[in-house]
Parts: structure tokens; sequence; C-alpha cells
């Protein structure tokens, strides 16, 4: 079987004529109906009636012409989607994003840029590729890459979900591969005034002074008050009477900056909609710290939580926002609730050529926890566009 032989079969059954269905194809009109008994011989069924004036469907050809068509449509596709990769001449993607999602780390660890720098990048080097950018909350996302609406998204997830069987995360990540960017712990901010603003370890960005163990932050070595005349006369490598090791280790400052999430009962909070993956996070906490949730404010993206906060609307449950005046940060601890952003896409079906090309960019650029594990030279994902999920501990996001 030959997919010309099915073309000059379905070309014949939409003209009703070996006539017209030469003419169209360029061909001869016996060179069209040899062909076409050799397809039927082969499948050992008449496909078409020539008994009347105008050539019919035999019941076996109307069974077989949807196959048929079918066969061409993706032969077609094949073609198409080869030539796209020959240098992604052209294409579209359509990418969600959680509201103020950057993927940038804090300057000081500088480890990956933007994401308006990693699009930026990807059209310098496929010009003739567009994007649609979505900005949506994660449940809305999720839908919207089942239906076919995205072909990509950067989501913020609750921990662990990984659309894997067992997983305690969402269950709507089934039939999704992702790709996990970077995965942060959220911290308490309220204004400096607020109740809870006491024992907090960081004031606007600013910490407690504390030295590595736990002292003022002074490390000038105190001089020796007085010194040992008898010291040299100890057998060497001997201490003096008294003189015991200092141990090195530093002293955690999270007893005394860490808010459990219990602590948070009563108090108004402040956090992003339902169907974020911040607000799923920061709901699983408060239920496993037996607190019942009482968000009195919500926004959209975790800049404007913190800035809320500092004008005392509520106690903001957030990644950790940097300095900021009139906020104060408190780790939170029993449990640490954490958000992991991740880029989907659906998986089952084949992706365009410029949808893959940008996945594989954006797992470069974004390489996650599995980089260091990956062995040298790994393939880029292929038209499928399939990846296991990966959780990572790199910096902060908007976590939504």
């Amino acid at each position: 079987m030959e997919l010309r032989q099915l073309r000059y079969f379905v070309t014949v059954a939409q003209q009703g004529s070996f006539t017209r269905a030469a003419r169209l194809l360029h061909l001869t009109q016996p060179g069209v109906s040899s062909q076409i008994r050799q397809l039927e011989r082969e499948l050992g069924h008449r496909l078409l009636d020539r008994s009347g004036r105008t050539v019919r469907l035999t019941p076996a050809g109307e069974a077989v012409l949807p196959h048929a068509r079918a066969a061409l449509a993706s032969a077609a596709a094949v073609r198409s989607t080869a030539q796209e990769f020959d240098g992604l001449r052209r294409g579209h993607v359509r990418l969600g994003m959680v509201a103020g999602a950057a993927l940038t780390p804090p300057s000081a660890l500088g480890t990956f840029p933007g994401l308006a720098t990693t699009l930026a990048a990807f059209r310098q080097e496929h010009p003739c590729v567009d994007f649609s950018l979505t900005e949506d909350t994660t449940a809305r996302m999720l839908s919207a890459l089942r239906d076919g609406r995205l072909d990509l998204a950067v989501l913020g997830l609750p921990t662990p979900a990984s659309g894997r069987e067992g997983d305690d995360g969402w269950s709507s990540l089934a039939g999704l591969a992702l790709h996990t960017v970077l995965e942060v712990p959220l911290v308490a901010a309220c204004a400096v005034d607020h109740p809870l603003a006491e024992g907090a370890g960081t004031d606007s960005g600013v910490g407690t002074g504390a030295g590595p163990s736990g002292g003022s932050g002074d490390t000038t070595p105190d001089p020796d008050p007085d010194p040992d005349p008898d010291r040299s006369a100890l057998p060497p490598g001997a201490l003096p009477p008294g003189a015991l090791p200092v141990s090195p280790l530093p002293v955690s400052p999270l007893p005394v900056s860490a808010l459990p999430v219990s602590a948070l009962a009563g108090h108004p909070l402040v956090s992003t909609p339902r169907g974020t993956g911040l607000r799923t996070a920061l709901e699983r906490a408060l239920t496993e710290a037996g607190v019942e949730p009482a968000v009195g404010v919500e926004a959209a993206a975790p800049p404007q939580l913190a800035e809320l906060a500092a004008h005392g609307l509520g106690v903001a449950v957030l990644p950790d926002p940097g300095p900021l005046p009139g906020l104060r940060v408190r780790p939170l601890v029993g449990p640490v609730p954490r958000v992991r952003i991740a880029l989907a896409w659906p998986t089952g079906q084949p992706c365009t050529a410029p949808t893959a090309a940008l996945v594989a960019h954006l797992r470069q650029a974004y390489p996650g926890p599995s980089a260091a594990q990956a062995p040298a030279g790994t393939a880029a994902p292929s038209a499928m566009c399939s990846s296991p999920a990966a959780p990572s501990r790199t910096s902060r996001s908007s976590g939504k």
C-alpha cells in the first residue's frame, strides 16, 4: 500500500469520476484506475463501484475512506513538522504564566536569567516564532493545557506535586509533563507594629546581627587578659588547665526568628486567590497545623501581598520578598509551607515544532536539580515533549 494509491482513491471518491480525478492529479485516467485496482487487490475488497455513470463507494470503500484521509493528513503533518524543524521558519506558541512570574533568583545567586530575557534569547534564534502570553491562575491554566488552549505554562504548585500516582499534590496534574524550575519556602510578613513581628529575625531584610555562633556578630578576638607564664612549659600539644576546645558549629537562628504556622490562628491573612499554588500551599499548612484559614485580603501577585502587609492589612504568607520598608519577615515552621515553580505541557499528543523548541530552550535556561545528575550530551526533548518532574530548592519566585 502506498500513499499515492490512497490519494488517488480519496480524489476519485470526492470527484465521483476517474476522469475528473485524473485531471486534478495531472495523470492519465488509466494510470489512476490501475493504481486503485492494485490497492483493491491488496486489501481484498472492491472500494469503488464503477457500474454506473458516477463512481460510487462500496460499503468497504465507505469504511476505508476515513482512514485513508487520516493517513494522508498524518503524512502531511509529518512533512510540515519536519519543515518547521528546519530552522523553525514559522510558528506560534501559547504560553501561560502565573501572575508576577519572573523566574528570577536573588541577585546574590544570579544562577539564571529572568523569563523575559530567556524568551528574548529564544526569539533571536527563531525570529519567526510568535508568542501569545497569558497571565492567569494555576488552576485555570491547568484546564487550558488540558483543553488545548495553551501549549506551555509556568505554574505555581503546592509541594509535593508531580502528577504521579499516589502524589498528594493536585490530581489535575495527571496527563501533564512537568519540569521543576525551583522550590521555595513561604515566610510570614507583617507590619513592624504587628503582634507577630515580635522576635522577628528580619526587618526590611536586615538580619538580627547575630554572628555565626549566635553572638553579637563582633568577630574581633578578645585579647588574653591573663597570659599563662607557665604555658611554654607544657608538653607539646597539651592544653593549659581550664582551656577547653570551643565548638565552631553555628547556632541555627530559627529558634529566635521562626514562627509556628499555628501562631497565625486568629490573625487576618493576606494571600493570593483560590486556585493558585501559593494559596493551596498555605491552606494545606494551616490545616496540618490545625488552624482554620482566615484570608481577609487577596491580591494577584506576591509583591502586592508584601505591600498590603506592610500597610497593616494582615499577615502575608509568601516567598521571601526581600528588603521592604516597614515589613518584618519571619520564617514559618511546623510545617514549612513550600511552593514549586514548574514548566508544564500536555503529554500523549505531539507538540508543535515551535513548542518543542521552546521547551528545550527553557529547560536549558532553567535546568533545575536534575542538571547535576544528567549525563553530558543528554538529548533535547522529542516532539512529544516528555519530561519527568524534578523538585528543586533554588530560589525565590512568585509561587502562584
